[in-house]
């Protein structure tokens, strides 16, 4: 323990031609939008003829084209250009879009290998990726992107404070999948690793080794490292520790505060004997800012990240982590999303945690 007192073309997807609706705006109240089959039922025809009038098809009489037009637009209904370009294979973009700020900056390890993974998918089915980086106080370039018809649909990555903006996006049609937090009531296509369980098996492994005073370093009001965190306390519970508020640092994904931080611990005489940390960048930073004082890893204090991005296995000591399978991630978040384009019901894909032993918790 430390103690101060010791110093192609694209494949496209199997759906009924009519293109996905949405609005010219999400009100966020939650009702429930225009659909292409609520015009068809108004207009008295079938939603492929909608879809054919809308687009200006020859195939269908003047005066239903008209009235149909003239129908949809006192809706204030607009049809999901990308999507539907895309199921004629006239769009063979994909949006990434990173909600991001000093949390998670796009040069994350992580965050590149999930983009490596779903570029390389997208390749596989002859389509490339627009990637774009936006914080919430834009979040309307989300619909931008999709209703100008610059991308055929979206794969987001976080959540940050836009939950209910994305559920509001679902309502109303928009074809995306989301990496991050499965949430109880989240209505988006959604893939994530299983969080409360890695940061349990984390915790419990640390227990398991006599630490008894566990430091955790993450931001618990973003939903992945929240969910982390209800895995440690989970494993403190369990084992009959408690939790001292002291040990919880709430950091943003690569906070430069942590050498400060580990300072005032030291010169306070806080003693603490591992730390979880919620991202493997943290780790490694905590790595370097213990090393600055002179304390060692694992005979002081143990330490395990998350991640298993590939530098956990090159730095001294090696990096005890939680592996999120990134190359799986990126295939399931084009899945889920062809799916959103083809209708088929929403879903939710949590991939497995696995605790990864190496030097700095041995």
């Amino acid at each position: 323990m430390v103690n101060t007192a010791r110093s192609k073309k694209p494949s496209a997807p199997s759906a009924a031609e009519a293109p996905a609706a949405t609005p010219e705006r999400p009100a966020g109240n939650g009702k429930r939008r225009m659909q292409m089959t609520d015009i068809a039922r108004m207009a008295g025809v079938s939603a492929s003829t909608v879809s054919r009038a809308l687009s200006g098809s020859p195939l269908i009489p003047e005066a239903t084209r008209v009235r149909i037009t003239e129908l949809a637009r006192s809706l204030n209904y607009r049809v999901n250009v990308g999507a539907a370009n895309l199921r004629k294979r006239e769009v063979q973009t994909i949006g990434v879009v990173i909600l991001g700020d000093s949390m998670q900056m796009i040069s994350d390890p992580f965050l590149l290998s999930i983009l490596g993974s779903v570029a390389d998918t997208l390749d596989e089915r002859g389509m490339s990726l627009l990637l774009t980086r936006l914080k919430d106080n834009r979040k309307h370039v989300l619909s931008d992107l999709v209703e100008s018809g610059q991308v055929g649909g979206l794969i987001v990555i976080g959540q940050l404070t836009l939950h209910d903006y994305l559920n509001d996006l679902t309502r109303n049609g928009f074809p995306m999948v989301v990496w991050g937090a499965n949430l109880p009531d989240a209505l988006y296509p959604v893939v994530g690793g299983d969080n409360a369980q890695g940061g349990y098996l984390a915790t419990r492994h640390l227990i398991e080794h006599g630490c008894r005073r566990i430091a955790f370093f993450g931001d618990i009001s973003h939903p992945e490292a929240g969910q982390r965190y209800q895995g440690y306390a989970r494993a403190l519970q369990e084992a009959g520790i408690e939790q001292d508020p002291r040990l919880l640092q709430s950091f943003l994904f690569g906070d430069t505060r942590i050498r400060q931080v580990i300072d005032g611990w030291l010169d306070q005489q806080l003693g603490f004997d591992a730390i979880f940390a919620s991202s493997d960048v943290t780790a490694i930073s905590l790595m370097g800012s213990l090393n600055e004082r002179g304390i060692a890893i694992p005979s002081q204090v143990r330490l395990v990240g998350y991640d298993d991005i590939a530098l956990a296995e090159h730095v001294h000591p090696t990096l005890s982590t939680i592996r999120q399978p990134t190359a799986e991630a990126g295939r399931a978040l084009v899945d889920l999303l062809f799916e959103a384009l083809a209708g088929q019901p929403r879903r939710a894909i949590v991939l497995p945690a696995e605790l990864i032993r190496r030097e700095s918790s041995a």
